[in-house]
Order: structure tokens, then C-alpha cells, then sequence
């Protein structure tokens, strides 16, 4: 017997919430599913792509712990076509059916199971065309002289090469360079010439031991 949920958006505009519902319950049972759960969110606008029930709808549907996701209309489940596309596209890569009643949309039989495959296509498409965009966006930064990803650090290398080997720990050398503990450390052995009598203290950093002179 298959497992059974339905999923239901009341906002406060509805007339009739538990008309949908009821007649929901009537599908499941004429089907000869069982009913394990319903997932009801209230007065939350459609246009919420976060919402408490359908959050956690999708966290049990990554657990299976159904089989069928019914819903009264497209609607109650999503207001944009990229949110649904997206919701049947995973709902499908899970393995689940998806059943909406007013739309007389079953995934189960042969036109849902053609449906989902167009779904999938579509969805499919929008992800590359987004890869795309940022890609094409980054080429034209590039070409415009933008500079992409984490500015470097302005601080003066040899000066903290210099203090570390007077003796400054990394934490002194992060708080006077107003830098981490973490971007001292990557300093500190990254390749370049280095002032004389600093080889010993990289060599030691190196080998995960503190120089004779840490703090």
C-alpha cells in the first residue's frame, strides 16, 4: 500500500480550505493509499518559497517516508513556474508520485510520467542557462577590468616575517596587523624571498612545530 501525504496552503483569502482537504482525504482513500501525514501551512502568501510545512514535506521526501505527495491545485504548492518546476523536479529525482486533483495531473500514469520528463528538461535547461549567465557575466568582469574574487591582503610581508622572528605568536602578529590568525599563517609560508635568518622559523612552521622563539 502505498504512503499517502497531502500537502495544503491556507491563506486568508480561501473560502473553502477544508472543502479542498476533505475532498483530498477522498482521493487518497478512493485510491486505497494510506494517509500518514498533512502538511498545512497557514495564512503564508504563495509567493513564499519558504514555508514551515512545505520545508518540512521536502526533509521527510529526502527520508522517504512516503510515496505520494497530493496537493488540491498547482497553486496551493507554488505561485512561480521556476518554484514548481523545481519542487516536481526533486519530488521525481526522489522517486515520489505527485498527484494534483484539480489539474487531474498524476504522475503514476503514463501523461504525468510524460509531464515529469518535460518538468525535468525545463528545469534542467533553466539551471544551465543560470551557469551560463554567471559565466558570462564573470567573462565580461574580466574583460571590464573587474577584479573577481577576495581582494589580497595589503600588509607588508617582510615586516611580519621580520616580527615573527623576533619572536611575535600568530595571534600578536593578526591583532598589530589587523589580520587572521589564519592569513598570518598562509603569509608566513607562502613562497618569495624572505629576509635572512627567517629560513629556520618557516622550516619549523612547516613541520606543525612552533619556533624556539613563539610566544
Amino acid at each position: 500500500m502505498k504512503r499517502a501525504v497531502l500537502y495544503g496552503r491556507v491563506s486568508t483569502v480561501d473560502q473553502h480550505p477544508e472543502t479542498q482537504l476533505l475532498e483530498l482525504r477522498q482521493l487518497v482513500e478512493q485510491r486505497g493509499w494510506q494517509l500518514v501525514e498533512e502538511y498545512i501551512d497557514h495564512g503564508i502568501s504563495g509567493t513564499r518559497v519558504r514555508r514551515p510545512a512545505l520545508d518540512k514535506l521536502m526533509a521527510d521526501a529526502a527520508r522517504h517516508r512516503f510515496d505520494v505527495v497530493v496537493v488540491w491545485a498547482f497553486d496551493r504548492l507554488a505561485r512561480s513556474v521556476r518554484h514548481l518546476l523545481e519542487t516536481l523536479d526533486e519530488l521525481s529525482r526522489l522517486g515520489l508520485e505527485f498527484v494534483s486533483l484539480r489539474e487531474n495531473i498524476d504522475t503514476g500514469g503514463p501523461l504525468g510520467r510524460a509531464i515529469i520528463v518535460i518538468v525535468g528538461a525545463i528545469a534542467e535547461l533553466e539551471r544551465s542557462l543560470i551557469i551560463e549567465r554567471v559565466r558570462a557575466g564573470m567573462r565580461r568582469a574580466k574583460l571590464e577590468g573587474t577584479r573577481l574574487g577576495r581582494k589580497p591582503l595589503d600588509v607588508d610581508r617582510f615586516a611580519i616575517l621580520r616580527d615573527r622572528q623576533r619572536g611575535m605568536s600568530l595571534g600578536v602578529l593578526a591583532r598589530t596587523y589587523n589580520i587572521s590568525r589564519t592569513s598570518v599563517r598562509r603569509i608566513l609560508l607562502q613562497d618569495g624571498p624572505v629576509p635572512k635568518g627567517v629560513a629556520q622559523t618557516l622550516s619549523q612552521m612547516q613541520e606543525n612545530r612552533p619556533p624556539e622563539t613563539a610566544a
